[in-house]
């Protein structure tokens, strides 16, 4: 599978990530990445940058690292079950690509209904374009109903490379996962692999969760990776929803 786009990953502004963009830039290309989205945690998470950080992220070229294309947004927490996030809409409307998460340090988690409850009403409040690592278990989630409202709204499931490695804090990542792709596949609901790097020699590692698509015999048209142009159709159907 053709694989050059890494949407999801962190430079050291989130506080425990450990590269600077120019070195997460330069692991991309190196590793045959073509866009590449520098999402740091928003302001809720532990260390993370301000909101300052994400309104002066104007100021940064998207095309400085030829033939790089350079996405930059935020991985926004999810703070309750009403879906608010801790950015501001004027702030959002700024960034290039919007990660929504449920993070440990940020929500508790709920019922399986509470959860699902979190994903959707973000994606109806906050124009996200990708719901992340939504396979941890840690978080119960209805898959059928948030594959068939995120089919419906043009949000796009991440398939987290690594919610797969065995160091990860998330639980029973692969048996949720494969649940996920079983009602991405009922109901066309597009996914895109991401490394979730904090680091940049983890740029671009998607090898656990091809693996996972592979074993399962996911639909490869409904993976973004391969086809920059549909991911950019995707985005801006996302925006007129």
């Amino acid at each position: 599978m053709k694989d050059v786009i890494d949407i999801h990953t962190h430079s050291l502004a989130s506080g425990h990530a450990y590269s600077t963009i120019h070195e997460m830039a330069n692991a991309a290309i190196k590793n045959g990445i073509e866009i590449l989205g520098i999402t740091e945690h928003g302001p809720n998470m532990l260390g993370s940058c301000k909101e300052f950080y994400f309104k002066s992220l104007r100021f940064i070229e998207r095309d400085a690292f030829p033939p790089l294309k350079l996405m930059l947004g935020a991985e926004l927490n999810i703070m309750d079950f009403k879906g608010s996030v801790d950015l501001s809409q004027a702030i959002m409307e700024t960034l290039d690509i919007l990660i929504a998460s449920l993070h440990p340090k940020c929500i508790t988690a709920g019922n399986m209904e509470e959860n699902t409850a979190a994903y959707i009403n973000t994606m109806k409040t906050c124009g996200v374009n990708v719901i992340g690592h939504p396979d941890d278990g840690n978080y119960p989630v209805d898959y059928k109903k948030l594959a068939n409202v995120a089919a419906d709204m043009n949000v796009i499931l991440e398939v987290n490379n690594a919610s797969f490695i065995p160091t990860t804090y998330r639980i029973n990542t692969e048996s949720n996962c494969k649940e996920m792709l079983k009602w991405c596949k009922e109901y066309g609901t597009n996914v895109i692999i991401s490394s979730d790097a904090h680091f940049e020699t983890l740029v671009g590692r998607h090898d656990l969760a091809v693996k996972l698509l592979e074993d399962i015999e996911f639909p490869q048209e409904l993976v973004l990776n391969s086809d920059p142009e549909n991911f950019f159709a995707m985005l801006k159907k996302r925006k007129k929803a």
